[in-house]
């Protein structure tokens, strides 16, 4: 009973890690609020969908590592047998974890290649939003610190 309770605790905690990622451009960091941000006016020329690759921090590897341990040392009332299968089960575990982790945090998002009015041109990778972005859109590029973001432009 108590292993079960460990997997579905780790479990949990790993859907919760992979939950808070975002990069959406429709949420702003606490942190981003009430500074100034640079503005860019741009035209789209092309937008295509790519994939984020997923975080792997090593918090998904520890946890399914903990739950596997816990899970294989139950298995057996050998106390040799609970230690091997609590290893064997523990290193798997962490292979399962870390591809969760991955896994969970993976997010699709769209690579916008936007022409400025100097002529120059820029590519800027951002999550989904609830924009829909198109060729020949005006568009507004905001600049905060090192983040950036494709916008319409308002009319």
């Amino acid at each position: 009973m108590k292993t079960w309770t460990s997997c579905a605790l780790g479990l949990t905690l790993l859907a919760a890690l992979g939950g808070c990622a975002t990069s959406s451009p429709d949420v702003i960091r606490r942190q981003d609020t009430q500074t100034m941000s640079q503005v860019q006016d741009a035209v789209v020329i092309t937008v295509r969908t790519v994939t984020v690759d997923g975080n792997q921090t090593g918090m998904g590897a520890a946890v399914g590592g903990v739950v596997g341990a816990l899970a294989g040392s139950a298995g057996s009332s050998v106390q040799r047998e609970q230690n091997a299968l609590g290893l064997l089960a523990g290193v798997a575990g962490a292979v399962a974890g870390n591809a969760i982790e991955r896994m969970g945090t993976r997010e699709e998002a769209l690579e916008v290649i936007v022409q400025l009015r100097n002529g120059e041109r820029r590519a800027i990778v951002q999550a989904k939003g609830s924009e829909m972005l198109a060729a020949g859109d005006p568009v507004i590029i905001v600049t905060t610190g090192n983040k950036v973001r494709v916008s319409k432009a308002p009319r």
